[in-house]
């Protein structure tokens, strides 16, 4: 009989030791390793030796275009860095319930349509299930197969049977492997069987769409090694205040990390949302106090936004500063520039100010949006919503001039706006709309 052998892993970061210790030396976490046992050899072909040994000079290697499959839907292909890449391991995370089954069952339905089979491998649920939803989503191709299988080394076993163009496990926390005898989900089963994943993708060529749990904090569960040592981490997540679902890339070893793609969620399933300004802007009326049109980037995407701000006097007590979709420091840092530029005593007064939709504004090209609607709230001044606010805030109250912004201006063109607001600094922009530029913020009390 097999003599077993034990090993220790650290649930923060993945590292082993053949020992228990208190403390991580690679983390620095505390009380974090827990005790696994591995016994027996391997079963099943070893997949590790899929590169080979072979040495190769950096100018010999022939660098050919990625082969990549491309889904149909281009807010997917889009994230993916123009579809999915032959040979690749993607992990694609999200909370409970957000539709992270849903949202692989969809692409592996496109890709089967598109390419031939497509294996869909679930530890979770039963076939019968999945099959409720795919009536429920409209999907039905002949090309999509699903198995119920937890045993890393049957899924490959049986997907070098299928030969399929695409491969989904649903989820990384259900596989194991049969020679680690711990329970599946644990930190050496979820990284072991990763690898066994990986090496299969690598040796044959067919791209593998891991989905993985998420923990309380909003990470997905398990070592943070899987996370380096898949080709894409893909996060699904639902806007707070409003029906949009995000996809975002984290990492991706073949596209772009500022890359989201924009869903909703219907009664058919998922649908993608190629125009979300038109969806937030929708029923604006011509003007409007507090509120201010801005332009912002999602990666390479355009989005308008509406800005909107109030302004309350409060009579005593400290005045309040709330703020839901912009950083707030840098909301602090307006209101100042505001106060010592245009003069404004807005000591005394209550500040609000909220990014319609629920979406969350992460960069600076917003801030002269910003600036005009809590000076139109302060001074009850109506803004017109055909104008577009373009332009960034130096602590001199200096407007400062953006990237893409030809962009930016196409897009507010595209969605039939009238004007637009952007920095004196800007290069001239090829477009029908009248073009304000200013170059100081004190320039608002002309425009607005």
């Amino acid at each position: 009989m097999a003599k077993t052998k034990t090993i220790f892993y650290c649930g923060s970061c993945g590292a082993s030791s053949p020992k228990w210790l208190g403390k991580c030396p690679t983390c620095g976490e505390f009380n974090t390793y827990a005790e696994e046992a591995l016994c027996g050899p391997s079963k099943g072909p070893d997949y590790r030796g899929f590169a080979g040994t072979k040495i190769s000079s950096l100018e010999d290697i022939d660098i050919k275009n990625e082969e990549r499959l491309k889904t149909g839907l281009d807010e997917i292909d889009r994230v993916f860095g123009g579809g999915i890449v032959k040979g690749s391991l993607a992990l694609l995370g999200g909370e409970p319930g957000v539709g992270k089954s849903t949202l692989a069952l969809d692409i592996a339905d496109r890709v089967a349509n598109a390419y031939g089979t497509v294996l869909y491998v679930s530890g979770e649920e039963s076939l019968e299930q999945i099959k409720l939803r795919a009536d429920r989503c409209s999907i039905h191709s002949k090309n999509l197969k699903l198995v119920i299988e937890t045993g890393v080394e049957k899924i490959t076993a049986i997907a070098e049977k299928e030969k399929p163009v695409l491969m989904v496990i649903d989820s990384i926390q259900t596989v194991y492997k049969e020679d680690i005898t711990s329970l599946a989900g644990t930190v050496g089963q979820v990284k072991e069987s990763c690898a066994h994943l990986m090496y299969a993708a690598k040796r044959s060529g067919v791209p593998v769409i891991i989905i993985g749990h998420v923990t309380k904090d909003g990470n997905i569960a398990g070592p943070k090694m899987l996370e380096h040592m898949v080709d894409a981490v893909m996060y699904f997540e639902a806007e707070q205040y409003y029906q949009f679902k995000v996809l975002r890339a984290v990492k991706n070893r073949f596209g772009s990390t500022n890359e989201i793609g924009i869903f909703e969620m219907t009664g058919s399933g998922i649908k993608e949302v190629k125009s979300p300004s038109k969806m937030l802007l929708d029923n604006l009326k011509e003007d409007k106090k507090g509120s201010a049109i801005v332009t912002v980037l999602e990666g390479t995407r355009p989005l308008l936004l509406e800005i909107q701000a109030l302004s309350a006097r409060r009579n005593f007590g400290m005045p309040q500063r709330t703020v839901t979709g912009i950083d707030y420091n840098r909301f602090l840092l307006t209101l100042a520039i505001l106060e010592k530029s245009l003069n404004l005593h807005l000591e005394n007064h209550d500040i609000f100010a909220n990014v319609a939709g629920g979406i969350k504004v992460v960069e600076t090209g917003a801030d002269l949006g910003v600036a005009a609607a809590i000076y139109s709230s302060f001074k009850e001044a109506p803004v017109s919503m055909k104008t577009v606010f373009i332009g960034e805030l130096s602590l001199d109250g200096e407007v400062r001039p953006v990237q893409f912004m030809e962009a930016r201006v196409a897009e507010a063109e595209r969605l039939g706006f009238e004007r637009c607001v952007i920095p004196s600094r800007s290069a001239n922009v090829k477009t029908a709309m009248e073009i304000k530029k200013t170059g100081n913020v004190e320039e608002l009390k002309a425009i607005i």
